[in-house]
């Protein structure tokens, strides 16, 4: 069977795969994607904090708050994500937005760390019930929510391709 131009090993031309030019660096070295992240982070964060001083968890109860912050920015994340790939590729303002509010506003205020911290110190009390059903209740929660996210986010009609930037 005879061999096609781009499968003979001779004939490819000789590109190196990690070679990449400077306005073609990594996503997360651009300092354009840094900075959206970080300023991005400095609403969610207050957010979230201002929230977990608003409500706090009161003893050895249920973390319903931090819970309700993850479960919130889950399902804002699925809206978001759909929305923007409804929109067209991610580039220009729809990946400056995707990394400001998705990464960095919502990355920030949600706090799947605390979802952690708080599992612990439940099991710490030997609260098993409370820490099997905060943790898994968050993950399958934030699941559920994130798809009705997307399907919320897929009401946005579809750019068209001959459509613009």
């Amino acid at each position: 069977m005879p061999m096609a131009d781009h499968d003979d090993p001779i004939a490819a031309p000789s590109v190196d795969p990690d070679a990449v030019e400077p306005s073609q660096s990594p996503l997360h070295v651009r300092p354009s994607a840094i900075a959206a992240v970080a300023l991005g982070g400095l609403l969610g964060a207050p957010a979230r904090y201002g929230l977990e001083v608003a409500f706090p968890q009161v003893g050895g109860q249920w973390p319903v708050t931090t819970f309700a912050i993850n479960v919130t920015g889950a399902f804002l994340l699925g809206v978001l994500l759909e929305g923007l790939s409804r929109l067209g590729p991610d580039t220009g303002w729809r990946q400056q937005l995707r990394l400001s509010v998705g990464t960095g506003v919502l990355g920030s205020f949600t706090t799947y760390s605390t979802l952690a911290v708080d599992t612990d110190e439940l099991l710490r009390r030997n609260d098993w019930w409370a820490a099997g059903s905060y943790a898994v209740g968050t993950v399958l929660v934030g699941a559920l929510v994130t798809v009705i996210g997307i399907a919320v986010g897929a009401r946005v009609p579809r750019r068209s391709e001959g459509a613009g930037r």
